[in-house]
């Protein structure tokens, strides 16, 4: 099925946003239909809303005069993307079918499916898109997992679930979107105690000194706001969330962007991401941290 396919003519109930900036991300993402989105998940059904890691397999690729190359390069940046899922979900620590897992900022749901195909467990997902949220349950339901993954319109900073409901809870490339500090204190709220935070998010490096242009051009182009990676580890100091790995990503994002920009795909931020990650004024991190 692809995300043609997904589409529906009902319009979701749409809460009223708890603030003017959250309305505009709102919008801005309910008229999000990027082919760089949706014509990757359209490989295998799995559609993401992050960025890929890992080394090109060229040997896939073949020779770019071939009249399917540009079919091989798109599942090729596909196949990135769902490693870079895979490394996540890697973090997350032991989890049972029994247990429930939070994927704040789910976008269409690529890596709830991911999860619950890995552990078998309840997925919840909660997105301020009510047309990702739709396109994310209506692909649950083709699968056969409504029962378990479900995605909601709602904040992540005020989420429906229960304190220490959750085993496991991460944000993959959502957090630029609010602030730290009250999104690591509603996550260490739904938490149990012991329970695992991983996020994967671009930040800027606080020894470039400040956000560099290339940093100021994808705030502007994703309407978001990039924290340093000082600000991700204070915060979560502050709200009980001790971190257990810190894993510098950039080198192996690096091959994905460069990939990208070669593609039909493009949307004109390829180049900031590059400059960026090559002169070290943004790093692309996985961090861990464990709820005490």
């Amino acid at each position: 099925m692809t995300s043609a396919e997904l589409t529906t003519d009902t319009a979701p109930f749409i809460p009223g946003p708890a603030s003017p900036y959250q309305g505009d991300i709102a919008r801005y993402w309910d008229g999000e239909a990027r082919p760089v989105n949706l014509r990757l998940g359209d490989v295998d059904g799995l559609y993401h809303h992050h960025y890929g890691i890992g080394d090109i397999d060229h040997a896939a690729l073949g020779d770019t005069g071939d009249d399917g190359y540009e079919s091989r390069l798109i599942s090729e940046l596909h196949r990135l993307e769902s490693a870079q899922a895979e490394v996540l979900l890697d973090h997350l620590g032991p989890v049972g079918r029994e247990d429930t897992l939070l994927d704040a900022g789910c976008g269409r749901g690529g890596s709830m499916v991911m999860a619950h195909q890995r552990f078998g467990c309840d997925v919840e997902g909660v997105t301020l898109s009510a047309k990702q949220a739709e396109f994310a349950n209506r692909r649950a339901l083709e699968l056969g997992i409504e029962d378990r993954v479900r995605a909601r319109v709602c904040n992540m900073l005020d989420t429906p679930l229960d304190k220490g409901q959750v085993t496991a809870s991460w944000n993959n490339e959502s957090s630029m979107y609010v602030d730290l500090e009250d999104l690591f204190a509603e996550h260490s709220r739904v938490l149990s105690v012991g329970g695992r935070y991983v996020t994967i998010t671009g930040c800027w490096n606080p020894r470039y000194g400040q956000p560099s242009k290339w940093v100021s051009e994808i705030n502007t182009h994703f309407e978001c706001n990039i924290h340093s990676r000082r600000e991700y580890l204070r915060a979560m100091a502050n709200n009980r969330l001790v971190p257990q790995a810190v894993i510098d990503l950039t080198p192996q994002t690096l091959p994905y962007w460069e990939l990208r920009a070669t593609s039909s795909l493009v949307t004109g931020i390829e180049t900031a991401f590059i400059n960026s990650y090559k002169d070290g004024s943004f790093q692309y991190l996985l961090i861990a941290a464990d709820r005490v």
